[in-house]
């Protein structure tokens, strides 16, 4: 039986970032450490627990079934002399280095991180802040593990472990290229029935309930062209003919760069309402704290 007083701490932060990074260069830089250490590192790792842990593939450094069962007791006890050390530690958001992960939709992304790294460059310019997508995310789990921070969204079906802030309200519109032919009239559901459209087929909730309402009212049976997420949706309406349904706040993101307009929808389509979530665990945490308040601060209404 391995006593902990026998392993050298350090090797065990090598192994959790192996395990997350799956490239020995990316660790490299992360901790600061030449190529050559990191290998180092692994090689008395393996020598310690009498297993190769990782094996180089082309996906890069997989775990074997030994480094997996190993990765989360290890995850968790570096969580926990963090927080020990870090318990008297008060959170300064100007110099601390603190990494965050936050759990967005793609929609989400384009409008919350722009004007988020934009803050966070003037007023926490040493701190770094990771996108997660929460498609097939264990979202109650992932907050109350500590691997995602805060998470930002319309979620409708949430545990209790989680609170939340909401943030805002906002309706589905009808988005198009400013010059489309559509683009100075009233809109209606005439208008969009002989027009092309472009279909967000997301099976995210609640976007997913929406195409049922537009599939219900005929408006589906024009699309030729369907695309499975928010990002490319601005490029491909910019460059032609199409409308296409999208939340509000993404419409408004994109006016200005891509020459889009956009309409009051013609259907009564359910509204979003979008919050930020986080593990109970982690109300009092300081930094947490900054960061719900940041975001409440920047885009609440």
């Amino acid at each position: 039986m391995l006593d902990p007083r026998e392993i050298d701490l350090n090797l065990l932060v090598v192994f959790n970032e192996i395990f997350q990074e799956k490239q020995i260069s990316s660790v490299a830089k992360r901790l600061n450490l030449s190529q050559p250490a990191v290998s180092n590192a692994l090689a008395r790792l393996r020598k310690t627990f009498n297993d190769a842990l990782f094996v180089r593939t082309k996906e890069g450094m997989q775990a074997t079934p030994f480094a997996d069962r190993l990765a989360e007791p290890i995850r968790l006890a570096l969580l926990g002399l963090t927080e020990a050390m870090n318990v008297q530690e008060q959170f300064n958001p100007a110099n601390s280095v603190r990494h965050f992960n936050i759990a967005l939709t793609d929609v989400a992304e384009l409008y919350f991180m722009p004007r988020l790294i934009q803050h966070c460059q003037q007023q926490a310019p040493h701190i770094q802040i990771s996108t997660l997508r929460t498609g097939g995310l264990d979202l109650t789990a992932e907050l109350g593990l500590g691997k995602i921070d805060l998470a930002i969204g319309a979620f409708n079906e949430v545990s209790e472990a989680l609170y939340h802030r909401r943030l805002f309200k906002q309706n589905y519109v009808v988005m198009m290229r400013a010059d489309h032919p559509c683009a100075s009239k009233k809109l209606t559901l005439k208008h969009m029935l002989s027009s092309g459209q472009l279909m967000v087929a997301s099976q995210e909730s609640p976007y997913d309930k929406i195409n049922q309402q537009l599939d219900q009212a005929g408006i589906l049976e024009q699309v030729k062209f369907s695309i499975p997420h928010f990002t490319a949706v601005p490029y491909i309406v910019s460059h032609s003919d199409l409308m296409v349904t999208v939340p509000q706040k993404l419409a408004e993101s994109a006016a200005l760069p891509f020459k889009l307009v956009h309409h009051k929808h013609p259907l009564k389509l359910d509204s979003l309402q979008t919050n930020v979530f986080w593990h109970r665990r982690y109300n009092q945490d300081q930094g947490n704290q900054w960061l719900r308040n940041v975001i409440a601060e920047v885009f609440g209404e």
